[in-house]
């Protein structure tokens, strides 16, 4: 078996001065990275971590987290990097699944730090995110497989923790095949890596594959405030952006008030949450490129489709699948209609994990025989995927299917609207009706009855939210995605 850190410590090696991430205003060499890496390797030695064992970090996006990442694969372990913001009982519920060794976390995060020491987990504080940690001494702990390379923690929508365990298989796949779909991707390439190490998106396709292919990445600890990332990218000449959408949004308001425009943009592609495709010539006509979109799953290490280039991509779909994948649609009764070209899309391959992290009982819930459930309801164009939404978000209006993303692709016509978000409420008669949650462009102004009216014109009766509500902003989870439970809750 091929292993990630055998690739990526060959390719620093290979080229020691060659450099390979900005970070704080100046470039690393791979010997650079290289030496963090093995002083890395001897604290994690000292401490006595082990083949089989894992380790935790809650840490901002910096050279120590990809340090860390090799030192724990090199020593035949796992590392599980967590959202330090995801509330104390969800972070400890999934610390006990994980049973890491140790947990390193950010300087500040003081009342984790006395919760884990009460429950005898050694916990030690990263000082600098460039210099290798002070000594540490870990706890014994149950052993994994040493396949095991990455185990993120996704709530998905139920808002229930789970843990999802990837491979190195998994995740050379995933780095490899992203890297031959983004068919513009070239050596010396800068990727902006700045979407947080806890999103499978950032950590593999920011993080891993520049490692992995050889591409130099923009290293940020933090996208916020947007004014600093954009003067970032100006200067380290990051020419490939990685994005969730509501990013893209936020780097178009920034230039738009002064901020750099990035020097000779090549792409920006994004994938985490749908793409408002109104922001597409915007950002083509600020940022200097248009959006590829892509879509993946935590579970899928995470990309599965994605748009090629320009020339091929179609706007609106998130791209063809990506070669390695066996795929199919079902329908709620778990008959195969893939013929039809529409239903819940099901995917097989290396990408793929085997399972929930000791969870046989949700695994079953969505593996069967290596197929995995992705809980998305999709129509297939000429091989382009069409997201038409999360089977649990779509809203059944007597009967009748409504999905919130066409609905919310007309209300992001309607002149006023910024951002629209289309959800189901309960209802006595039609069992539920559609909701709009609005915010408007700065300045503008609407009333519900012309947002309902508008939507008349452009939709069939059932589709129509019969109510909406205006936002200044919408609830966010830590990566930028709209939480939808949160509105239905309101």
């Amino acid at each position: 078996m091929e292993r990630l850190e055998k690739i990526i410590l060959d390719n620093l090696r290979l080229e020691p001065e060659k450099s390979c991430l900005w970070w704080e205003g100046k470039w690393w060499t791979n010997g650079d990275l290289l030496r963090l890496v093995e002083q890395s390797v001897k604290v994690l030695e000292e401490g006595k971590f082990r083949a089989g064992y894992r380790l935790a970090v809650l840490l901002p996006n910096s050279p120590l987290v990809l340090a860390l990442s090799l030192a724990a694969w090199r020593l035949g372990g796992a590392i599980s990097p967590l959202n330090a913001k995801s509330g104390l009982p969800s972070l400890m519920g999934t610390l006990q699944l994980v049973e890491p060794c140790a947990v390193v976390v950010a300087p500040g995060l003081d009342e984790l730090k006395t919760a884990l020491e009460e429950q005898d987990v050694p916990v030690v504080v990263a000082e600098s995110l460039s210099d290798a940690l002070p000594p540490l001494t870990v706890k014994e702990t149950s052993l994994e497989d040493d396949s095991l390379a990455v185990i993120f923690a996704t709530s998905g929508t139920t808002g229930m923790p789970k843990a999802v365990p990837l491979t190195h298989g998994n995740l050379l796949d995933n780095s490899m095949r992203m890297y031959e779909a983004l068919e513009l991707l070239e050596e010396g390439d800068t990727l902006l890596n700045v979407l947080p190490n806890f999103h499978s998106f950032g950590y593999t396709v920011g993080g891993l594959m520049p490692l992995v292919k050889k591409l130099r990445q923009t290293l940020l600890a933090s996208f916020l405030p947007p004014v600093e990332s954009m003067k970032a990218i100006h200067a380290s000449g990051t020419n490939v952006i990685l994005a969730v959408p509501a990013m893209l949004h936020f780097m178009i308001v920034a230039v738009s008030k002064g901020a750099p425009k990035p020097a000779g943009l090549k792409m920006a592609v994004t994938g985490g949450d749908r793409l408002n495709v109104q922001l597409d010539g915007k950002a083509e006509e600020v940022l200097g490129a248009a959006v590829i979109e892509g879509y993946g799953l935590t579970e899928c290490s995470p990309v599965v489709a994605v748009n090629r280039n320009y020339k091929d991509r179609r706007l609106g779909t998130v791209g063809p699948i990506v070669r390695g994948y066996e795929w199919k649609l079902l329908n709620d009764k778990n008959e195969d209609v893939t013929s039809s070209g529409e239903g819940v899309l099901w995917v097989k391959g290396p990408s793929v994990t085997s399972g929930y992290f000791r969870d046989p009982v949700m695994t079953a819930d969505r593996f069967t025989d290596g197929w995995f459930n992705t809980g998305d309801y999709v129509r297939m164009e000429d091989g382009y995927v069409r997201i038409l939404d999360r089977v649990t978000d779509i809203i059944i209006v007597g009967g009748f299917n409504v999905y919130p993303q066409e609905v919310e692709a007309i209300l992001h016509t309607h002149p006023a609207v910024s951002q629209a978000v289309v959800v189901g409420i309960p209802h006595p008669v039609n069992g539920e009706v559609p909701k709009a949650f609005i915010r408007l462009h700065e300045g503008a102004h609407a009333t519900p009855r012309e947002i309902i009216d508008f939507c008349k014109k452009h939709l069939a009766h059932f589709k129509v939210p019969r109510s909406v509500e205006f936002m200044e902003a919408f609830p966010l989870s830590s990566t930028g995605k709209v939480l939808r439970r949160l509105l239905r809750q309101k």
